[in-house]
């Protein structure tokens, strides 16, 4: 994990990150741990409050596996101020904002848009719910249907089944509750007010949290409301004193095969790739990596797609401090499965082959980031989010630092990052299939593993 300072005896402790790029972007510290951030811009008078906390799914062993989400709905609930959702809701509407938020496997954000003029009392709104929660039980109770409803909307979806498969696999039955974000219906249909006070005690304290400002404002200004408001704010124990565990390393291939109702075939092969806390420079391949392959002229979509084998083929990896997964879909026919699925194993084989990649594809990709960069800084309200994520799983300055890395990666970088995480790695891998055509094709895991043919 990425520590910060702790035992500051001055007021605000001041980082000059804006100095490391061209981006809006001011940071502080309060004394109490509590991480500031201001994104400037003044193209429209709407000013964005988000509150980020280092929790998720990363955090929950299996008795408590569900409940950071349960914990985000709970946020717009009853606290000290507000007595219940109605009111709650009401004051939201008197505001004028457009809300939400989300969870994550390594960070849950809460945010409001509205009015520059109301930004005080939005303050005030957001420091009550985050530092003062009720969990009132009758609320509890009323909330309850509403996640296990998202749960059956998920089920309803096979590619879901399919997720939850690969990723049982991928991270082992011991470890899926820490990477299963929409967590367990039983504990969360038994989930008491108790738990949910550990979790607010725990990791909803100033110095596991980010407050970004991100819109018609000024640094100063932000710093010195953030203190006013949360300044008081006490500070708690590191809830990472005992770091979370990493995932057992995968050290065999394996294979899932999910029946249900569909008419085409999904693949889903999925690999361990780095994690960002402790291979930094392999993510910043695995991004640029991820890019060049997945262009309508290189030769993985070329063999893959142009050939007939998938109707599509993507490559794609995920940044996570806890290990990031890398995962390969394609969707293809029944009677092409098998041969698509070796033929993409063998492209993995040659990903880290000198040639793989050529200059100017790795250009093109540099290019692309670089545009893909000016669009994210359009919208204020969205970049507050995509900061927060980023000071959540990596810390803010691997963001402030991410695209200069990136122009500086390199075919070799590349080549190294595809042998130390795909070329000859244990790898699972997941099918999606009607039970018809699993039983006409006489498909079984030691089929997708190559331990037997299929006829």
């Amino acid at each position: 994990m990425h520590l910060r300072p702790l035992g500051l005896a001055a007021c605000l402790w001041a980082v000059p990150l804006a100095a490391q790029s061209n981006l809006p972007i001011s940071h502080r510290v309060l004394a109490n741990g509590l991480d500031v951030i201001v994104i400037e811009n003044h193209a429209v008078p709407l000013v964005t409050v988000e509150v980020d906390v280092r929790n998720g799914s990363m955090t929950e062993p299996p008795e408590f596996n569900g409940l950071s989400h349960l914990y985000e709905h709970m946020f717009f609930k009853a606290n000290r101020t507000i007595p219940d959702q109605e009111r709650y809701l009401q004051r939201l509407r008197q505001l004028g904002a457009v809300w939400n938020g989300t969870t994550s496997e390594e960070r849950v954000n809460y945010f409001f848009t509205l009015g520059a003029d109301s930004l005080v009392p939005a303050l005030r709104f957001m420091g009550d719910a985050a530092r003062f929660p009720l969990f009132q039980q009758a609320e509890l109770e009323r909330e309850r249907p509403v996640i296990l409803s998202e749960f059956d909307r998920n089920e309803a979806s096979p590619f879901f089944h399919l997720s939850q498969a690969v990723s049982r696999e991928l991270w082992s039955p011991g470890y899926f509750s820490r990477k299963n974000v929409m967590g367990d219906r039983t504990m969360i249909a038994t989930a008491t007010q108790e738990k949910m006070l550990t979790i607010q005690r725990r990791y909803y304290v100033p110095n596991n949290s980010a407050l970004v400002l991100a819109g018609d404002i000024t640094p100063d200004r932000g710093f010195q409301l953030a203190e006013q408001i949360f300044g008081d704010w006490p500070r708690s124990d590191d809830p990472f004193a005992t770091p979370v565990p990493n995932p057992p390393p995968l050290t065999e291939s394996r294979a899932a095969i999910v029946e249900r109702p569909v008419n085409s075939v999904t693949l889903d092969l999925a690999w361990q790739g780095p994690s960002v806390g402790a291979d930094p420079a392999s993510t910043y391949a695995a991004d640029v990596f991820s890019a060049i392959v997945n262009t309508e002229t290189g030769r993985f979509h070329q063999r893959l797609v142009e050939s007939g084998l998938a109707f599509g083929a993507n490559l794609s990896y995920y940044t996570l401090n806890h290990t990031g997964p890398i995962q390969i879909f394609a969707q293809t026919t029944p009677d092409k499965l098998l041969p698509l699925q070796r033929a993409i194993l063998d492209e993995v084989e040659h990903f880290a082959d000198s040639d793989y990649v050529s200059q100017a594809q790795l250009d093109a990709a540099r290019n692309q980031v670089m545009v893909e960069g000016l669009f994210e800084r359009e919208r204020p309200s969205s970049l507050a989010s995509t900061v927060g994520f980023w000071w959540s799983v990596a810390g803010l300055d691997y963001y402030l630092t991410y695209r200069p890395r990136m122009q500086a990666v390199t075919r070799a970088d590349i080549a190294a990052y595809a042998r130390r995480y795909l070329v000859g790695q244990p790898h699972v891998t997941g099918v999606l299939i009607s039970p018809e055509a699993r039983a006409r094709i006489a498909l079984t895991p030691g089929a997708l593993l190559g331990r037997e043919v299929a006829p």
